[in-house]
């Protein structure tokens, strides 16, 4: 019996569509150092290696445009997520140079300095010299500011920690998050080793605090306006250029730590002054991004406009917020700074940071 003849098998073609990985030719793309970008110096810094261009950016280097996407919208990071407008929002760096391994050892060092800090306090019995008014304004004041940090923390920098057209934006406000919420969590701790070494500490108090005091009220109603913008740069401007000037620097700086140490108090501007070293790191990147947005020779104009917008939006809100804390700085027993000149310096330090960027001053700090 013959046997039968063997198919003849045909295989497909290969097709080059110049969209494969490695078509498109570039500066260094034949290059093993593997540079796709310019330095801002001769040489790439570790932050910039591993930060610039690991998001991808089709208007870079995808030749075939994005490889995934939304369903219901645009692939990847859309400019319109934001109203503000970039010539080149590759152009922004990080001036703290933050990435993975900067943020775990500065979180680490600040970890340990306030751990040492609560148990050196507890071994030499610091809080038992603790009049009964100041208790009373850390339990209720610090413990509701602590609502402010953690809300800050998870529905403000979380939630638009992915947002950003590039991973250098989208790694600050990812490193803002984490400063926000270890933060939150050390005012915590702390309330609750003041509950463990004082019998009259109310470690309890801060919630009906946050949630019904009067005083507390506008504050607590900025912190949850700011979680329902759905624009990325709105919401970075709002929180790190308005409302922690008006509100956050004004009752951490211009408050706490100010009068801590008159009612006998060593321990908390230690701590609080961790979370106003981390919104300085916090502001210098927020101030060179809008300072970048506000030269921009492209859409500088228009987003000095947008820019107004906002202000003229979140400036009353926050003036009103910061005017409703007026009563707590009457609460210490020894009051050493009147609550009129710590809006001044809060109110001065703003506009100043106002005319860093670019911006004109808003009418309602003159009043």
């Amino acid at each position: 019996m013959a046997s039968s003849p063997t198919a003849t098998r045909s295989f497909p073609k290969v097709e080059f569509t110049d969209s494969e990985a490695g078509a498109l030719e570039f500066p260094s793309s034949k290059s093993r150092s593997y540079n796709y970008f310019t330095p801002a110096k001769l040489r790439a810094t570790v932050y910039e290696d591993v930060t610039v261009d690991v998001q991808p950016d089709p208007d870079r280097h995808l030749s075939q445009g994005w490889i995934y996407g939304f369903g219901d919208g645009p692939g990847g990071y859309p400019h319109e997520w934001t109203r503000a407008k970039s010539s080149n929002w590759h152009a922004f760096l990080d001036p703290n140079q933050e990435w993975e391994q900067t943020l775990y050892r500065n979180n680490s060092a600040v970890v340990r300095q306030v751990a040492l800090s609560l148990e050196n306090a507890k071994r030499a019995g610091a809080y038992s010299h603790w009049k009964p008014a100041w208790q009373t304004f850390v339990a209720r004041n610090l413990g509701a500011w602590m609502h402010a940090e953690n809300g800050m923390a998870l529905h403000v920098f979380t939630s638009i920690q992915r947002s950003g057209p590039t991973n250098m934006i989208n790694t600050a406000v990812a490193v803002t998050a984490a400063h926000k919420m270890r933060f939150a969590q050390d005012l915590a701790l702390f309330n609750l080793d003041l509950s463990d070494s004082l019998d009259t500490f109310d470690g309890d108090t801060h919630r009906a605090v946050w949630q019904s005091a009067e005083e507390w009220q506008p504050t607590r109603r900025a912190v949850e306006e700011l979680t329902a913008v759905g624009d990325w740069a709105e919401l970075l401007f709002a929180t790190n250029v308005v409302f922690e000037q008006l509100v956050g620097q004004l009752f951490r700086s211009e408050l706490v730590m100010q009068i801590s140490a008159a009612n006998g108090d060593y321990v908390t501007p230690t701590l609080v002054g961790t979370g106003e070293y981390d919104y300085s790191r916090d502001l210098a990147y927020t101030r060179a991004l809008f300072q970048l947005l506000a030269r921009d020779g492209e859409h500088g104009a228009a987003n000095k406009e947008l820019f107004g917008e906002w202000l003229s939006t979140w400036v009353p809100r926050c003036l009103a917020a910061a005017e409703a804390l007026q009563p707590i700085w009457s609460q210490p027993a020894e009051k050493t700074r009147t609550f009129a000149d710590s809006l001044a310096a809060s109110k001065e330090k703003f506009a100043q940071l106002l005319e860093e960027i670019g911006l004109d001053v808003p009418k309602e700090l003159e009043k």
